[in-house]
């Protein structure tokens, strides 16, 4: 497939309002499955509007103080330095006249968030005039409107190589010295997967708390669920109450989980050994995290229906560090194709203040795929991760009346349709374009009575097309792929038999059920299949490369397990999340980056764990430097988005983490605050903007040569040539991190074209015990007469290889673009 090309990236993109989303791929209302369900269902429009009003008067009415006009929600940095010695705390100061009137007020604030840690400043509610003069007080280093994003929405531990009582479980005991912190919707506390049976006592290090709220106790947290706080300051001020109040959907304002997508992440990173685990039958066995004794800490910054704010996340990163955790998985970015430069994007700049005090972040990259250029989290200090298949299917069978037969894949656990064979009908032959998609109140009931339906995908949610399909009289539901989705595939479990199929099996169905005077069909379901090959598969709906804001950082950076993952769920919503799904599960299966993003952290935590002096670039390097870029046939990883395509490194990065050979990789490619200020200074970015990010004051370094992006000490090399025949070099560290002290590294290099030649200064690397690093130069050479005749990415890879097991790889990716 030829990706989509543009020509040519801008390094400072258009800063416009953006809104992100939950990476996961699925679209998922209480039940009394908890103590004390009862009185709190009841008592719960009362008691969540009792809870807001306090923060909502302030935001509801359209004038705001320090001026007329609508409010809205700002973030400001402040020098946190320039606060006068008389303030105790810097809230002191922010709230007082002091502060106010040297931005030319009377009026003081009434900051929503202050930030103290990863950041300093705070957030308010407040006119546009208001924060035109705040942005003009002098401790005031920047200041942006607050956002929406939303969460991108088990086998899979084993298919990253981890065995019980072997290799990298046991040397980090689970990993349960380390605490993850995960943003997300919050967490089900009862859950098995959150039992801290047999878990020793939490790390004394440990400084944070368990925020008690609507049916929230602080006796919900114990030695596995460590910690749990919520922030709701940015979400209330941005809707106001009358929007709260009317959303329709359960919420808790507490560190409990109405959506279920935070209780499915955190369990994915780091979930306890349950037994006899499944959905409704599908994925049975034991279900564990990826670090299963790892301590969990949850931060509710997402609210169901309603995403995640700006301001909120901000408090999370800050409260998270502050509370002490090592690792923070993040499953929350941008989905609007526009990337805000790093000082304007507060995930970037929270996860810089993390990674500045040696906390390790993960986040996804986004379910816009397989669109080029759609990757998001494009900071080089976060770990970006995309979404593979993992060795395990849900199949189901579609059977015409032709006598044909279909591939598919469903989670439906219901009363299956045992071989009947039902009338087949589309209702986009005659019903337009809403009809084909199955929206709400589009189909007429009397054509789908009784049948089976055919849906398009897309513009609605999946489950939420067979709960139309069912209201309208339909008896079962074939979801059909277009060729925005190609052959890509995930399980949904949906609320009547149905099933899911690629584009050409729906292009097939739609064309049997046309042109047949008496179609027919029906539906078999195959359960669970394991030792599915080819896998890993890229992911269709997993974000693509390039990096549309920084081209010379390759993103994502690996990829993960992300489709039809088996972990924990909420109590207080279906499986398929619709409000009128009246079932309740223990577990569910998800697909989407946002299931990916937790794998990664709760690696992360088990390297953390064996190696506590790695550094967060150390570790990823790990993940990065081992992965694999073969299947489980041996071949080259392909695309699920077109059979037959081999993925490349825009597509999985530096490819599929794989845990067993992470523990060991040889050299790692370390990143320091200094490294990262030079990155900041040579893609442009002046320094007062670098220290909206840093919290201290930066100078750009002088140096001899133009510097590049591509100089970062970053495991992968990305190299954009702005012309034809051009040269360029880069500079790479690596490290010793292998149990030798003394050891030789030999290079090699491929490359998958003569267009380019790629040669490495010095090709031999020694280590010793008093030269535990060693830089090398790496030389790339276009040998294109013109920028056309080389418009195509080309890929290839570098490796150090030291003959005793060790294979440090680099991929590195040629660009030509034309000049801006």
């Amino acid at each position: 497939m030829q990706m989509p090309q543009r020509p040519h990236w801008s390094l400072f993109a258009a800063i416009t309002p953006r809104t992100a989303r939950f990476h996961r791929s699925t679209t998922p209302s209480l039940s009394p499955s908890y103590p004390m369900a009862a009185p709190l269902y009841s008592l719960l429009p009362l008691v969540l509007l009792v809870l807001l009003i306090p923060t909502l008067s302030r935001a509801v009415g359209g004038r705001g103080a320090g001026g007329g006009g609508e409010r809205k929600t700002y973030i400001f940095r402040v020098d946190h330095s320039a606060k006068p010695s008389v303030f105790p705390t810097h809230a002191h100061w922010y709230s007082s006249a002091a502060f106010a009137s040297a931005a030319g007020s009377a009026d003081s604030l009434e900051p929503l968030h202050v930030y103290d840690t990863v950041f300093h400043g705070f957030s308010a509610l407040v006119s546009a005039s208001r924060a035109d003069e705040l942005r003009a007080h002098p401790a005031v280093l920047a200041a942006f409107e607050d956002q929406v994003r939303t969460l991108h929405t088990t086998r899979s531990p084993q298919f990253l190589g981890l065995r019980a009582r072997l290799g990298l479980w046991s040397l980090a005991d689970y990993g349960s010295d380390v605490i993850v912190g995960v943003l997300d919707t919050g967490v089900w506390p009862e859950r098995r997967s959150l039992s801290d049976r047999n878990l020793p006592p939490v790390p004394s290090r440990w400084r944070g708390g368990c925020d008690a709220g609507t049916g929230f106790s602080a006796s919900s947290c114990n030695r596995k669920l460590v910690g749990a706080r919520f922030f709701s300051q940015g979400h209330a001020a941005h809707y106001g109450l009358a929007a709260t109040a009317s959303n329709g959907s359960v919420e808790f304002m507490s560190p409990r989980d109405a959506d279920g997508h935070g209780t499915h992440t955190a369990t994915t990173a780091a979930g306890s050994v349950a037994y006899d685990a499944s959905m409704e039958g599908y994925a049975s066995g034991v279900a564990k995290g990826v670090a299963p004794k790892a301590r969990v800490a949850a931060y509710k910054v997402c609210w169901k229906g309603a995403g995640c704010l700006d301001s909120d996340i901000l408090a999370g990163f800050d409260r998270a560090v502050a509370d002490g955790v090592d690792v923070i998985s993040v499953s929350i970015g941008g989905g609007n194709g526009v990337a805000s430069p790093f000082y304007l994007d507060p995930i970037a700049i929270g996860a810089y203040g993390a990674v500045s005090r040696g906390v390790f972040v993960a986040t996804s990259a986004g379910n816009e795929g397989p669109t080029g250029m759609s990757v998001t989290n494009l900071a080089p200090w976060l770990a970006t991760v995309g979404a593979g298949t993992i060795d395990r299917n849900f199949p189901a069978e579609i059977v015409l009346g032709d006598g044909r037969r279909m591939s598919g894949v469903s989670l439906y656990s219901g009363k299956p349709l045992t071989n009947t064979m039902l009338p087949l009908f589309y209702p986009g032959r005659s019903g337009g374009l809403s009809a084909s998609l199955c929206m709400e109140n589009s189909i007429d009931p009397s054509l789908v009575s009784g049948k089976i339906v055919i849906c398009d995908r897309g513009s609605s949610p999946r489950v939420a097309k067979g709960m139309v399909v069912k209201e309208a009289g339909g008896i079962a539901m074939v979801l059909a792929n277009g060729a925005a989705n190609g052959e890509g595939l995930v399980g949904d479990a949906h609320v009547l038999p149905a099933c899911s199929v690629g584009e050409n099996e729906g292009d097939t169905l739609k064309a049997y059920a046309a042109n047949t005077t008496n179609p027919m069909a029906t539906i078999n379901f195959r359960g669970t299949v394991i030792g599915v090959k080819p896998a890993p598969v890229v992911a269709s709906f997993s974000a693509r490369g390039p990096n549309g804001l920084v081209p010379e950082i390759l993103k994502p950076d690996f990829i993960a397990p992300g489709v039809n993952i088996l972990a924990a769920w909420t109590g207080a919503t279906g499986p398929t999340g619709l409000e009128s799904d009246p079932r309740r599960t223990e577990f569910n299966i998800l697909s989407g980056t946002s299931m990916a993003c937790p794998h990664a952290s709760g690696a992360a935590a088990l390297l953390r764990s064996t190696h506590p002096d790695w550094s967060p670039a150390a570790i990823r390097s790990a993940l990065m430097t081992t992965a694999v870029v073969t299947d489980n046939r041996g071949e080259a990883v392909a695309d699920e988005a077109e059979p037959g395509r081999v993925a490349t490194p825009f597509d999985y990065g530096a490819g599929h983490i794989a845990l067993g050979k992470a523990l060991d990789p040889g050299l790692v490619y370390d990143i320091g605050d200094d490294d990262y200020v030079a990155f900041m200074c040579s893609i442009g970015y002046e320094a007062n903007a670098i220290e909206v990010i840093t919290h201290k004051p930066v100078a750009c370094p002088a140096t001899s040569r133009k510097p590049s992006g591509s100089d970062l000490n970053y495991p992968s090399i990305s190299v954009v040539f702005y012309g034809g025949n051009q040269s360029k070099t880069v500079i790479r560290t690596a490290t010793n991190a292998g149990a030798q002290t003394s050891a030789t590294y030999t290079v090699r290099v491929e490359m998958a074209t003569s267009a380019v030649s790629v040669t490495v200064n010095p090709e031999k690397l020694v280590f010793s015990p008093t030269a535990k690093k060693q830089s090398f130069a790496v030389t790339v050479s276009s040998s294109s007469s013109s920028p056309a005749a080389a418009a195509a990415p080309v890929y290839g890879h570098l490796v150090w290889s030291d003959g005793g097991g060790h294979d440090v790889r680099s991929p590195i990716v040629v660009t030509w673009l034309q000049p801006m």
